[in-house]
């Protein structure tokens, strides 16, 4: 069975426990119209998909591709089985409950050269909810052969930061 953009938003919308009734009215748009994605004889306008996708809760690029954002789990590889520095990124997703979402992706040696500079991941993202997370531990992890989702943070406030290696 191929997995449509109407399959999805049926099945996402059974998984938060909305009728097709329930979501018309989130969306300010008409059951039928609900129907009609569902059973994929329309499409939902270009302008309602950053709040269907929130209402579903995804991203607005995971509801159209079907492909989850999941980040992949912390390996630890053997010292023969580690990239070089150079060839590896570390990518810092934010999150916040106001709705702004950050994305940082740069050159690990990069990040090498902010420690040896003396910088913190704050002054890297901005963001306070970073102000525990410290930078040096995180390199010493992936010199040790650390990869994947090495950080996952949810403050108090709802925001949440999520420190990847690859």
């Amino acid at each position: 069975m191929e997995n449509t953009l109407g399959k999805r938003i049926a099945a996402l919308r059974r998984q938060k426990e909305l009728t097709q009734d329930n979501l018309a009215q989130i969306l300010d748009v008409s059951s039928q119209a609900v129907s009609k994605w569902e059973n994929d004889q329309t499409c939902p306008d270009i302008s309602l998909l950053p709040q269907l996708a929130k209402t579903l809760g995804v991203s607005v690029d995971e509801l159209l591709s079907g492909k989850s954002e999941q980040s992949p789990v912390v390996q630890m590889l053997p010292k023969e089985k580690q990239k070089d520095i150079n060839d590896m990124m570390l990518r810092i997703i934010v999150d916040s409950a106001a709705g702004d979402k950050v994305r940082v992706n740069f050159p690990l040696a990069l990040a090498q050269a902010a420690i040896d500079m003396g910088m913190e991941l704050p002054n890297i993202s901005g963001s306070s909810v970073m102000k525990s997370i410290d930078l040096k531990q995180i390199m010493e992890l992936v010199q040790r052969g650390a990869m994947g989702n090495l950080v996952d943070v949810e403050s108090a406030d709802g925001d949440t930061v999520h420190i990847l290696v690859e």
